[in-house]
């Protein structure tokens, strides 16, 4: 009976260091891996794919997603997501690229003031759509996949009325050369102009009182009211913070193109949650960390990178990113009944 008693001990000893050992690795270790062995079938398929080339090429291409991905996670934490940022790349584009052509009608010579005012269009135009999916989630109570799906369209018209469907050429040298396709140090302008704002998502998430708040009412809305918390100016904060941070990611992407394009940015939304998600965001709310996203980011731009560079079809790709984020879901659901049990 006490050998009976001490197997069924350490059968359940067994089981449970088991359990911790697949929480740990879906936890923390899965995405790493997995990026690992993406990274070596890549470079055994094509030797140009580590090459410094190519790594330059994919730190570039992965910063307007990488701030988009973070503008997302925001809004994720607080239990909310936005379907709009696509929408408002595209209109961003539009809007900073007409205001920098107007600008250079009157002042031919001054490329810095056309580009001043093409990123204070930018931020002013990310404000006013955070403020108007704000204003719908928070005030008016509106779920936020309805709010941001409308959003979305009401969007979207409204940059193709103001191009007519057509392109905005004409940008400034400065920014389409210097912060389109420029290096400082080696690294792509872009990624320079970024780094400060990760750096305080980063910092307002984990240190400031604006985090504690977002994951608070991602986690028990009822608990958050109770502890005096002011949901709705914080849910508001969050979509403005969202919107503004994806329209600077559509004015570097304007200078990328090297034109106000108004069909830019229909792959951000999916993208940017699949992004999010994978890193370890909840879509149920109040988990998601900024290190975790910026993997997320990478593994979604090498992965889409190494099928390019395999000449992999776009069509193929498409199915690729949504067996990802179908993968990313469920481990979301692993971890809620983990936590559960």
């Amino acid at each position: 009976m006490t050998e009976a008693k001490s197997s069924r001990m350490n059968s359940g000893h067994s089981r449970g260091a088991a359990g911790s050992l697949v929480d740990g690795v879906m936890r923390f270790g899965a995405l790493p891996i997995i990026l690992a062995i993406c990274l070596v079938v890549f470079q055994l398929g094509n030797d140009r794919f580590l090459s410094p080339m190519n790594l330059t090429n994919m730190s570039q291409q992965m910063v307007f997603l990488l701030l988009i991905a973070l503008g997302q996670m925001i809004v994720l934490v607080s239990g909310g997501f936005d379907l709009s940022v696509g929408a408002v790349v595209a209109l961003t584009s539009v809007v900073s690229a007409k205001a920098m052509v107007a600008v250079m009608a009157l002042f031919p010579e001054n490329d810095a003031l056309a580009i001043a005012a093409g990123f204070g269009t930018a931020l002013a135009v990310g404000l006013v759509c955070g403020l108007i999916n704000g204003i719908g989630v928070a005030v008016l109570k509106v779920n936020a996949f309805i709010v941001t799906l409308a959003t979305a369209s009401i969007f979207k018209g409204v940059t193709l009325v103001i191009s007519q469907g057509l392109q905005v050429p004409g940008l400034p040298r400065t920014f389409v050369y210097q912060i389109g396709s420029g290096r400082i140090l080696g690294l792509p302008t872009s990624l320079v102009m970024a780094l400060p704002v990760v750096a305080l998502v980063w910092l307002a998430m984990h240190h400031m009182r604006l985090g504690r708040y977002l994951y608070a009412i991602g986690s028990n809305l009822r608990s958050a009211v109770v502890a005096g918390v002011q949901v709705n100016r914080q849910l508001l904060a969050a979509y403005v913070i969202c919107g503004t941070i994806t329209a600077f990611s559509g004015w570097l992407l304007t200078a990328r193109v090297s034109s106000g394009e108004p069909l830019l940015g229909g792959e951000f939304p999916l993208n940017s949650i699949a992004a999010a998600v994978i890193g370890g965001c909840s879509l149920r709310g109040g988990e998601g960390r900024v290190p975790g996203v910026i993997l997320g980011v990478i593994f979604i731009t090498v992965l889409a990178n190494g099928m390019d560079l395999l000449r992999i079809g776009s069509n193929y790709q498409m199915i690729a990113l949504g067996v990802v984020l179908v993968g990313a879901v469920v481990l979301d659901r692993y971890r809620a009944a983990r936590a559960v049990r």
